[in-house]
């Protein structure tokens, strides 16, 4: 179940934590209107509208912002509206024409064989700019790297950051850029930079705990990409790792047909292959990535089956 926290957040600001299937929620109760950052996976969206509908006691949930249109991110949005016929949904604009014709190659769900219901948007999160989310005012900061169009929330007086998948307290997302070879681990050092010089007190990241060491993540984080700098296959291996571990956190078991099929329709992985492990044909080259899962106790294999391990 996904823990909630408020304390030593800024008044009227609740964390939902969700865990590596759905992002984490932030969500704003005061000021003129009620809010909420990022709405999770689509196959927990019945569990997103609990923890908002719960939260807000019958009131109704005012606006919505992402912080990136990962699949992960922003994939309860529908669900949200259905619910709260009136919200306002807001993104960063770096995407707003892919939303507005629905184009999933652009967006990356068709890529990563993930779903996302269709959504529509009401504005855009403009970096530069600041937004009012419950009592408090927040300042827009684009944050290219994980994803070239994502954008940080930073509230000056607290101090405290949203940081998304920009920065969590053992690293960042993938790089998923330089997947399809679009170099861009300097725009996460850039994006790292950008959070040294905002000096947060306090850090809501977008999965895993909320923490107050920003200094000390970011010298893993800074390590971590250091490493992937060096060794760019290393990065490679550990991204489609993480695509197939979020697969089985979604269906939590697949034969190997199911799995194969799945893979045959997921852009990036191909992708990644013919850049990185063409030499070795790629069924071999994925058994060898479960198995790196399955030593680490991130998948088990089971009657045939690859079943996900917590």
């Amino acid at each position: 179940m996904p823990s909630l926290t408020s304390a030593a957040l800024p008044p009227g600001v609740q964390v939902f934590e969700r865990g590596w299937l759905s992002s984490n929620n932030i969500l704003f109760d005061g000021g003129s209107h009620t809010a909420l950052v990022d709405s999770g996976y689509v196959t927990h969206s019945t569990q997103t509208l609990g923890l908002v509908m719960r939260a807000l006691e019958g009131r109704r949930l005012d606006l919505l912002v992402n912080t990136h249109l990962h699949s992960d991110h922003c994939g309860g949005n529908a669900a949200l509206k259905a619910q709260f016929p009136e919200l306002k949904v807001v993104i960063p604009p770096g995407e707003a024409e892919a939303v507005r014709a629905w184009d999933e190659d652009k967006l990356s769900y068709t890529a990563t064989g993930q779903q996302c219901p269709r959504f529509e948007f009401d504005d855009v999160l403009a970096p530069g700019t600041e937004v009012e989310l419950g009592q408090q005012r927040w300042q827009v900061h684009a944050a290219p790297g994980h994803d070239p169009h994502a954008v940080i929330l930073f509230e000056p007086e607290s101090r405290t950051l949203i940081s998304g998948d920009a920065l969590w307290e053992r690293g960042f997302g993938v790089v998923f850029p330089e997947m399809w070879g679009e170099p861009s681990f300097a725009q996460v050092g850039a994006t790292l930079d950008l959070i040294e010089q905002l000096q947060p007190a306090l850090v809501i990241p977008g999965h895993g705990r909320i923490f107050d060491d920003a200094q000390g993540a970011l010298i893993v984080a800074r390590q971590r990409l250091e490493g992937f700098v060096a060794a760019p296959v290393k990065h490679a291996r550990h991204a489609v790792k993480v695509l197939l571990k979020f697969k089985l956190l979604e269906q939590q078991r697949m034969t190997r047909p199911a799995l194969s099929q799945w893979l045959a329709g997921s852009g990036y992985l191909e992708q990644v292959w013919q850049r990185y492990a063409s030499d070795t044909p790629i069924q071999v080259w994925v058994e060898e990535l479960l198995a790196d899962l399955a030593r680490a106790g991130a998948v088990a294999f089971v009657d045939g089956e690859i079943v996900d391990a917590g």
